[in-house]
């Protein structure tokens, strides 16, 4: 939303369309033009208002939410973070060597079928 010098937020145009249709819908028989401009405006401070405030509710809700979910969650210590070994580092550690140490069989072997003679 763009701001005004007076740190006021400018209405959406469908806030300003939705509060101008609906002030042409309760337009009365004599009614000025200044006088539904006017009520469309005070309309649109309700929407306004009115967004605000479910926002603030989404806030509190998405707050509570997760601080339900903290309290829920087991606390974690130093302790176990630090003595818990990686999962892949326990059982895969020597396939890297079995995969180091056949390339270097293969090399010898094709280099040795390569010797003249």
């Amino acid at each position: 939303m763009a701001h005004h010098k007076h740190g006021k937020a400018s209405p959406s145009p469908q806030t300003q369309e939705e509060a101008e249709r609906v002030a042409r819908a309760t337009q009365k028989p004599g009614q000025t033009k200044e006088q539904t401009r006017l009520i469309a405006q005070g309309i649109q401070k309700g929407i306004d208002e009115y967004k605000k405030q479910q926002k603030a509710r989404a806030r509190a809700a998405d707050k509570a939410k997760k601080q339900r979910s903290r309290e829920q969650a087991p606390p974690r210590t130093d302790e176990q973070e630090e003595w818990a070994p990686a999962p892949q580092a326990i059982g895969t550690s020597w396939l890297p060597w079995a995969l180091l140490v056949s390339s270097w069989i293969g090399f010898a072997v094709y280099w040795w079928q390569q010797q003249p003679g």
